[in-house]
Order: C-alpha cells, then structure tokens, then sequence
C-alpha cells in the first residue's frame, strides 16, 4: 500500500496553479454559476429554502438536471452555452428527490415517501427530458437513496437505505427495518417495475450486519455494482445481471496522524486518531478492477480523506490526511469540523477528459474539489476547484470538456449564499483560483482563514501583512504574504501573544506599521463574548506591549460594530492612529460613521464623521482604512451576497481633511471620494459576490491589494480572494 505524500499532493496543486499558459495545460476553471432559486416558478416563495444535491446531464451534455429535496422537485438547467446558464424549469413529487440519473431520453428519479423511520417507503419515476412530464413509477418498497445506470442503459441500481433516526438512542444501529439493493431492468429510459430484483445485504458486515444501511451506487463496464453500506463501514460488489454478491469486504480504519482534532479556534496539525474508521459515502470505479471511495464518516467513523481498493478489498492508495493538508494550504480548514470529521470528503465523480483519467473528490464542509489524475498508482493532485456551499454531487462532461457540482447548503434565512450549481471548463491556460496559498512549515501547510485586515511591508515591494479574525481565536496571527508570486504566498505566520502565549479575547480586524518594526492593532469589541473594543501595540516578535482602551466618550455609546480598520499617519511623536468605525454607535446620526483618532504622544482622541452611501436592504459599514500618499483609503460595502449584493467600493478621504474634533461633541464631516467598485473583480471568478471585503493597503510599489474574509469555512464558501487592483496613484 501506497501513502499519500502530503509534500508531493501541495507541490503538484501548486504547480498547476502558477502553471504557464505557454506549456499548453489543462485546467478547471470556473465559467458559471447558477442559483438554484432561479430556477422557482413563477408566483413561488424565493426566501425558501433550497438546495441542489446530486447532479446529472443529459446525454448530449446541454442540460443538467439536480435533485432538490427540500422542494420535493428536480430542476432542470440549460447549458447550451455553458457560460450562460439558463433556468430550465422543474418537475414535482408528493415525496423527497434523493438522487437523478439519465438514460437515454428519460431521467429516472428515486423519491423517498416514507410515513417515518420505521416506515420507510420509496418509488422510482420516470421523467420524460423533453416533456418533463413523469411517464412511470415503480413503488420500492423502502426509502431509496443513490441511483445509477449501467453503461448500456440496460439495467439500473438503485441503493434502498432505510436511514436510521439519529434522535433515537443517540443514533446508534442497529435500527430496522434493515436496507437493501433495488436492481431493475430498462428499456429505452424506461424502468420494468415487473423486473425488479432486491438484493439482500444482512449478515455482510461486521457492524450491525441486520442492520446494512445502503448509501451509494456505482456500475462498473462489466455490469457489476460497488455498493457502500456507510454506517456499516462496508464495500459490496454485486453482479448485475444476477443480482448475486460476488464479494465483499470491511472498508477498514485508517491511522491518521498530523491532523487537527480540537475545535478550539486554532489550526494546529499535532493530533492523532488511531484506528478510524473509513465510513465511506460516495463510491466510483476508477477501471473495471478498482474503486475510490470517499471517507466521510457518519455514525462514528470518517477517516478525512479517499480511499483506492480493488475488488478484493486490497488497499492500494490511502490519502491519509493529506487531502486535509492540500485544502489547509488554500484557507479552507474548517476549524470548526476538527473534533468532528475535518473536511468531510463526500462526493465523487470520474471521467475520462483527453487523456487523463481524472477523478473528483468533493469536500462537504471545506466546499472544495479536489481533482486527481488517476496514474494507476499514486495519483497527482492536479487542483483544488472552489464550490459554493456544500458540494454534495457532481458530474462531468468530457464530450464538453465541462464539470458541474451541486452545492446543497442554503441560507436564505441568515441572509447568506443561496444553493448553487457551478460549472467548471477544462482548457489551456492558468489555474484561477487559488489566489493566495500558504508555504509549509516543518512539512506542514501554514493554516489561514478569516483574513480581515492588510498592511504593506515598509519599503518592500508586492510583500504584504494580514491579520485574522476570531474564527481562530486561539491563534490570533500576523501573517506576512509575498503577493509577487501568482497565486499569492503566505510565508510566515506571527502569532500575537500575551506573558508568551497565544492572546485571547481578541478581534484583531486592522493592522498597521508602527514605523518601528512593531504593529498597530485593531480590536473589535463584543461585550456578550468579553471582547473588548481597543487598541493593541505590539512588538515585532508579536508580543503585546500595550493596550489602549476606548476613553468614555467612546465607550459610552458603543455596539459590537466597532474598529474594522486601523492606519497610521505621520511618524514618531507625530504619529496619529485612524481607526474606522463600522456601523452607526448610538450617538451617531443614521448614515453617518465615526473615523477616530488616537495621538500614543499625547493620549488624545478625536473623530470625524463618514457619510455612508444608502441601501435598500442590508446594512452599510466600513471595513478598512489605509493610508497612502496624501489620501486615507477607506472600504465601504454592505453586508449582502451574490445577486443582492451592490456596494464593495473603495473610497479615498483627502489627509487634509482629516481635522478631528474632541469626542463627545459635533464631529466634522469630510468628503469622500471614489476610486473603484469592486464588484466586477469580485465577480471574476465566475462565483456569486462574497459580502466580506475586509483588507485594503497599498505596497511600497504604490500598487492596491484587497483580500475578502472567509469566515474560516463557516457558513461560507471558504473562497479567499486576493487580488491587484494596480497603481494607486494612476486612479
């Protein structure tokens, strides 16, 4: 058995990230994405929710049609032009879509009706592609999960779960009734519900063998089925024709080593978990003799990765963690997940493109794709595609050199992303995403996320500081980003300590250069998690040498939106701190924000006050303040996302009129000048507009660099974008 090389995976990744366009490679890139409400009627409830889980195309590639359970529907989209996505329309069910797939000219449906757990009740239904009407329904006699089709359109499988009910004893199996294998015939699309064959799968496994819970289905070119039983940490193969086990086998445990374990608000790859069980999801075939599988985990298990066997149960590739590291190296670790299943690979898709044998493996909860070259051994990570939220199925079209993911996660109710499908092309060219990247650290990746704020390393020009949020507020760090190298690269992480250790009780959201090798920082308070609003003067080890807190004027009016911005202007003795202020506090006039001053010469604070541009919805705020030249530049955005979205602007205050006034009193109010919306930049990478725009600064070349906040993963895509937006001066 083959390790994966964690040194090998990151240099492969990052090689087809900063490959030149020169050498004629072949990368994924983003062109479209689709949000699943877009696709509701005419009259229908666009604030409720969707979703968009597994995902399939037409057999000419020009339609993709994805399951939506919430909306008891599958939808339809048009991509005759793959760059313009259309609405296609929907087809209903009295019962919950779990999976599509398409034979011929009809798509055959597996609907779970179940009364309840111990219930379960399902049906297949044909659905005509050009009519959308449903032609046939074969009742299953249980709650279907994955559906898939054999080569020749002849036979189909569909795995009957009969899901246990978490909330009973704490989840554990065994929970009857016990799931089986659904294999029918087809003719022309069309299901033979007299054909029907159920295959029985107790007494299999060494988990709960009463109790097998089927959860996905994968033919291979012989017409056999690879079967996973998830919670039951088993692999089956099936004949399909005979409808006969030929094998089966334990999918094992893995020992994985140089994880992160704690949810504690730090990335830290010093953890252990022995014996873990692989509790694999999503099941394809590499070739007729092998299978990758996808480790998610469930009831106790979920080994952080993917796994190669072949039809013996033989392991001949296992990613470890690995997979893990590559996705911690682009800013989506999700902290969060660490005591839980990390990454949480689910989905897979595979498929022949040219002349490589690729492979996708989808990361629930770090929405990443990773794409792997099958080499028949060890095989090449080639890129990490970014997701939306949740990528839970996925399908290829090589005919069309195109990839879709369905992305399950909504959160219209939170005012976040809504479920999307995105679409990916294969062509000559550069890897867009990743922006930024991290180097290694003793073999490891340096571990990022929620970047909230920028700074410019004095006289060095494309070299960069960033600080994060407290997504990780165990490690609060100055990292330092030499954004000359494409994607960017972060080469040193700081951490900001308090009597030698890591600080707490921080929102670091601003950095500045103090002019003596040390940092001005930013605090935003949070009474209800005892964050205080203030000041940090740190040293250029990062150890805390001062904290300045608010003086009453400012303390008496305050809300949990305060200092998202810090800079500097003037030097030594001379030297005053502006910090911006992100909402409206209590004794500011609708519309208006405070820019605050701060002399550490004299102790004396001031302000001016901002006006803000209008929104119909949302709210508006400032996420940065940054000095340069004779101007201090200002991020103004609101805090929507994707078509909603429409304020990311920087703006520019001139020096001059920055005349502070004591607080308490009537505060000046300057004028302000723009200088670029950020939309179209936002818009680049063929996502939906991210809400965060959290850093700006200029290097000392004089050239702007914005960074977005991913929110360390959590309710967010994990998309980090980093970018130039040029010569200041020549604005």
């Amino acid at each position: 058995m083959k390790t994966f090389s964690i040194t090998a995976a990151l240099a492969a990744a990052l090689a087809a990230s900063t490959a030149s366009a020169a050498q004629a490679e072949q990368v994924f890139n983003r062109i479209a994405s689709f949000a699943v409400a877009d696709n509701l009627p005419e009259g229908a409830d666009r604030k409720a929710a969707t979703s968009a889980e597994i995902i399939t195309a037409s057999e000419d590639g020009k339609t993709l049609i994805y399951s939506d359970s919430p909306g008891k529907r599958i939808g339809f989209i048009d991509i005759t032009d793959a760059k313009a996505p259309k609405a296609g329309g929907i087809v209903s069910f009295d019962g919950e879509p779990t999976s599509v797939a398409v034979a011929g000219a009809k798509a055959l449906v597996a609907v779970n009706t179940r009364e309840s757990f111990t219930k379960p009740s399902g049906l297949v239904a044909v659905v005509d592609l050009a009519t959308k009407k449903i032609d046939a329904t074969c009742d299953l006699g249980g709650q279907p999960d994955s559906v898939a089709i054999n080569k020749d359109k002849t036979l189909a499988a569909i795995a009957i779960e009969n899901e246990r009910d978490e909330e009973v004893n704490d989840g554990e199996i065994p929970q009857m009734p016990a799931g089986d294998l659904v294999i029918l015939s087809l003719k022309d699309g069309v299901a033979d519900c007299a054909s029907i064959k159920h295959v029985a799968l107790t007494g299999l496994a060494d988990v709960a063998g009463e109790n097998p819970e089927p959860e996905f289905v994968a033919f291979n070119g012989k017409d056999e089925i690879a079967l996973t039983l998830q919670e039951n940490n088993h692999i089956v193969i099936i004949d399909g024709e005979s409808a006969a086990v030929k094998t089966h086998f334990s999918a094992g445990t893995v020992d994985l080593k140089n994880i992160d374990a704690k949810r504690d608000g730090a990335i830290s790859f010093t953890g252990e978990q022995a014996g873990r069980k692989r509790e694999p999801d999503a099941v394809k075939w590499l070739d007729d003799n092998r299978l990758v599988v996808a480790n998610e985990g469930d009831y106790e298990g979920g080994a952080r990765g993917f796994t190669i066997f072949d039809t013996t149960g033989k392991v001949l590739f296992e990613s470890g963690a690995g997979f893990e590291h590559a996705i911690a190296a682009i800013g989506h670790y999700p902290d969060k997940r660490s005591s839980a299943k990390g990454v949480e690979p689910e989905g897979l898709e595979a498929a022949r493109f040219g002349d490589d044998n690729l492979f996708f493996v989808l990361s629930e909860r770090a929405s990443i794709v990773g794409v792997y070259k099958d080499t028949g051994a060890e095989p090449e990570l080639l890129q990490l595609l970014p997701s939306g939220v949740s990528p839970e199925g996925a399908v290829a079209i090589p005919g069309r050199a195109l990839f879709a993911t369905a992305n399950e996660v909504d959160l219209v109710e939170d005012g976040g992303a809504r479920a999307h499908v995105m679409i990916y092309e294969r062509a000559e060219g550069d890897a867009t995403y990743p922006q930024i990247r991290s180097s290694e650290k003793d073999g490891l990746p340096i571990g990022f996320g929620a970047l909230s704020g920028l700074a410019a390393v004095e006289d060095k020009p494309g070299f960069l500081r960033a600080v994060n949020d407290p997504v990780f507020a165990s490690q609060p760090t100055i990292f330092t980003i030499d954004a000359s190298q494409k994607p960017a690269v972060i080469i040193e992480a700081l951490p900001i300590t308090r009597d030698g250790v890591p600080a707490q009780k921080l929102d670091i959201e601003g950095i500045a250069n103090d002019g003596e090798g040390g940092f001005w920082l930013a605090s935003e308070g949070n009474s209800d998690k005892l964050y205080s609003h203030a000041i940090f003067h740190v040293n250029k080890k990062g150890e805390i040498k001062e904290e300045i807190a608010l003086p009453e004027a400012l303390r008496a009016n305050e809300i949990r939106y305060g200092f998202e911005g810090i800079a500097t202007v003037g030097e030594g003795d001379d030297q005053v701190l502006w910090m911006a202020v992100q909402r409206e506090w209590k004794d500011d006039e609708k519309g208006f924000v405070k820019l605050v001053s701060y002399n550490p010469a004299t102790k004396e604070w001031g302000g001016v006050r901002y006006p803000l541009d209008k929104s119909e919805d949302g709210w508006v705020g400032l996420s940065e303040i940054s000095v340069h030249g004779s101007y201090a530049y200002i991020i103004e955005r609101d805090n929507l996302i994707g078509e909603a979205a429409g304020l990311k602007k920087l703006y520019r205050v001139a020096l001059a009129d920055l005349k502070p006034a004591a607080l308490g009193g009537e505060l000046p109010v300057v004028k302000k000048e723009e200088v670029r919306d950020l939309i179209p930049e936002l818009k680049a990478l063929n996502g939906y507009v991210v809400d965060k725009v959290e850093g700006f600064t200029v290097d000392a070349a004089g050239n702007g660099y914005v960074v977005t906040d991913n929110d360390g993963v959590d309710d967010s895509s994990g998309e980090t974008l980093f970018f130039s937006i040029g010569a200041i001066d020549a604005m």
